[in-house]
């Protein structure tokens, strides 16, 4: 739990925020959030603090270095519009895409552009 101390306390900084100042915006007790340092905290609260910076949780509790949150939108687009853009696509010959060739496109494009955030 030290390092997801280590994080919101990161977080906070980055925002200009004391712990202190934390506390009181997320409506915690005084010098609540040390508690975790050594103590197993409950997934409410620890979803209240990465919901407040707006990062996941797999990042507050350190499986990742990524903060942002997992989402079925790659930059701007929705599994439903790189679909379409497969489906007009064309092979190189001209010939019109299988659905197995858009489906495999559209995952293709997905990984990528997630890859990239």
């Amino acid at each position: 739990m030290l390092l997801t101390f280590e994080r919101v306390k990161e977080l906070a900084k980055k925002q200009g925020l004391s712990l202190n100042a934390l506390e009181e915006k997320l409506g915690y007790s005084k010098n609540s959030l040390y508690s975790l340092k050594k103590q197993n905290v409950s997934i409410d609260r620890l979803e209240e603090i990465a919901n407040f910076f707006q990062v996941s949780l797999d990042y507050l509790k350190g499986r990742t270095d990524n903060p942002k949150i997992a989402s079925n939108e790659v930059t701007g687009y929705t599994t439903e519009d790189l679909r379409r853009m497969a489906e007009n696509a064309k092979t190189f010959d001209g010939k019109p895409l299988t659905d197995e060739d858009v489906d495999a496109i559209t995952n293709i494009i997905e990984i990528y552009l997630k890859g990239r955030n």
